[in-house]
């Protein structure tokens, strides 16, 4: 299930599912209420400021690919509901990690578990890490594990609903220590001719007013 949603979907989304499991008696969302959700400043990375037209044009996409539906409630108000557990059938705790990672972005396993236990019970961090494995074996894969990046101890994760993550570009590997050495090295002489050249024009200009004294007194 190759989606590639736009990044406005994957922020209705993740909040369907956000709100389904961690305030039930609120769900399913109103437009209104799901607009706030999307623009919320917690819980949320990158802070989106969307507008009502914006978020329904992402239920009406996300409706197209049967992961969201109107449902009738009996009143007045329309509201909506995802459909990604009925598709997918998965289970709480996977779609609590979908979720965090589709509303804040590649997270490490620790960070997941932290985060997304606010949704459903997730257990200890072998458990998280057997729900983001199962993710990746689904098939196609629901998530991806990232190269660890530099000075990172942890890989992080990433869901693939928005597409393959667009990773950073590698930074250039450090240079040995006795290159820096060399190049240290290097830079202290380059600044002690400098400052030899800088005092060979200083004694020269002194010798000149030296010699333009003595000619005074002759």
């Amino acid at each position: 299930m190759k989606m590639n949603l736009t990044e406005i979907e994957v922020r209705v989304l993740g909040c369907l599912i956000e709100k389904e499991l961690a305030t039930p008696e609120q769900y399913p969302l109103s437009l209104n209420a799901l607009t706030a959700a999307c623009n919320q400043k917690s819980n949320r990375d990158p802070v989106l400021a969307l507008t009502e037209e914006e978020v329904m044009d992402g239920l009406d996409r996300l409706g197209a690919r049967g992961l969201a539906r109107l449902t009738t409630t009996g009143g007045r108000v329309a509201r909506y509901r995802h459909s990604l557990g009925d598709t997918l059938h998965l289970p709480a705790p996977s779609l609590a990690v979908l979720a965090e990672l589709m509303l804040r972005g590649p997270q490490t396993a620790g960070e997941l578990r932290g985060r997304a236990e606010r949704m459903a019970p997730l257990g200890d961090l072998a458990s998280v890490e057997a729900i983001l494995g199962t993710l990746m074996a689904f098939g196609p894969p629901l998530a991806a594990r990232l190269p660890r990046q530099p000075g990172r101890k942890e890989q992080r994760y990433a869901q693939l609903f928005a597409g393959e993550p667009e990773l950073p570009a590698d930074a250039p590997p450090s240079p040995e220590p006795a290159r820096q050495r060399v190049a240290a090295g290097g830079e202290r002489l380059d600044r002690l001719d400098e400052e030899v050249s800088a005092l060979r024009e200083e004694v020269a200009a002194l010798r000149g007013e030296i010699e333009e004294l003595k000619a005074l007194f002759r």
